[in-house]
């Protein structure tokens, strides 16, 4: 028989083995902003991935100025790498993602175009909070104005706005 200790021992070892297996099955402690569900690894609620807005922000934070044909000049957006969070839950399968927006609308983004810096997943503009009335709580942001293969057509159609849920297809 094993005793209560192998199994303290095995619980502490598998919670410690590494930091960023520990954040990503923490659990939810406030309003959830991201629900990502389908085809990954890790989830912390269910068959789910829960992220509220304290989570997003101890992850690795990215911030640039762009313009945008949707705000008025150049904005200081902030936010955490689509793909981070992505690597948090454990995507090694998937190919796309379905970014859904709180009315509805959703967006196809693959995998294999995501890179470091964009797109993030935004939660402020110019240090303030997103708010749902101005295009939050989370907004797929590029930095538009940095290369011109984020200023097509395809690139801002993926800027989804009032983010609320991600599908790994």
């Amino acid at each position: 028989m094993f005793s209560a200790n192998f199994f303290l021992s095995l619980l502490a070892a598998l919670m410690i083995s590494s930091v960023s297996h520990a954040e990503r099955s923490e659990t939810v402690n406030s309003e959830v902003l991201l629900t990502v569900s389908g085809n990954f690894a890790v989830k912390n609620f269910k068959r789910v991935a829960e992220f509220d807005r304290p989570m997003l922000k101890r992850m690795r934070r990215v911030e640039f100025e762009t313009s945008t044909m949707w705000t008025e000049g150049v904005k200081v957006f902030s936010g955490v790498p689509l793909i981070d969070v992505l690597q948090a839950i454990g995507t090694d399968e998937g190919t796309t993602v379905i970014a859904k927006a709180m009315d509805g609308h959703e967006v196809q983004i693959p995998i294999s175009s995501l890179t470091e810096a964009a797109p993030i997943i935004a939660y402020e503009i110019d240090g303030n909070e997103l708010s749902v009335r101005k295009k939050g709580p989370l907004w797929v942001v590029y930095p538009y104005d940095s290369e011109d293969s984020f200023q097509t057509a395809v690139i801002y159609s993926r800027s989804i706005w009032q983010l609320d849920r991600l599908f790994i297809k």
